[in-house]
């Protein structure tokens, strides 16, 4: 059985961290699009009562991150194209305003920190989780150096509706390899204090992704490549 647990070790059992562990279940795709709930099966596993259960499975409801049929039955949601074109291209969007933005606040100190992040995006490309956590690095800095909050706020509550689809689109070496490129290109820009073409090269990178995850919906597998690498 595995249970939750709070930080420290104590046993959970509170509504938010089963919420917690829900949620990344979902967006990781353990729990695969179009699964049913079930109820006893998750209470046993997750060590914890029905209440806590049904409290954090309203709050993902409320987030579209599961659905409840009119039977009552509780599905994870289906992976959908007309979300995916909504989503990136908000998200492209977004991302566009903190490029410019960023390319004109930034500092030296924060050219040296998006050079680093791009060494270590280069550094795990051949890796498909790794080389998303390195390259969701690079955007969350920039929306840091642009300190926007609202933008902040709304790019993160895209990004988690997001993530299911993103591991489609980091499946292919390619995809990553010219993701990088991308990223490149955009820290360029910034660094220059060109806030023009930063802007135009991250609205681009994201509605590129989108492309390819309409795609890849459309695909059987999601590639073969090695999820992890050994790096600190």
């Amino acid at each position: 059985m595995t249970q939750v647990r709070r930080p420290g070790g104590a046993r959970a059992s509170g509504a938010h961290v089963v919420y917690v562990e829900l949620k990344r279940r979902i967006l990781d795709l353990e729990l695969e699009p179009g699964a049913r709930l079930h109820e006893p099966a998750l209470t046993t596993e997750l060590g914890v009562s029905r209440t806590p259960l049904r409290e954090a499975v309203r709050r993902l409801i409320a987030e579209n991150l599961l659905e409840q049929q009119p039977t009552g039955a509780v599905l994870v949601p289906l992976l959908d194209a007309r979300d995916v074109v909504e989503l990136y291209d908000v998200r492209a969007a977004l991302e566009g305003l903190m490029a410019g933005t960023a390319a004109r606040r930034a500092t030296g100190a924060d050219h040296d920190a998006l050079r680093g992040l791009l060494a270590r995006n280069e550094a795990l490309v051949h890796f498909r989780d790794d080389a998303m956590v390195a390259g969701t690095a690079i955007h969350d800095r920039i929306g840091e150096i642009a300190g926007n909050a609202w933008a902040q706020h709304l790019h993160r509550q895209v990004s988690d509706q997001m993530r299911r689809y993103k591991l489609a689109t980091n499946a292919s070496e390619e995809r990553r390899t010219a993701a990088l490129g991308e990223h490149h290109d955009i820290c360029a820009a910034i660094i220059a204090g060109d806030d023009v073409a930063a802007a135009d090269l991250a609205s681009r990178h994201v509605l590129g992704a989108r492309d390819v995850a309409v795609r890849a919906l459309g695909e059987p597998g999601a590639g073969t490549a090695p999820s992890r690498s050994n790096a600190p």
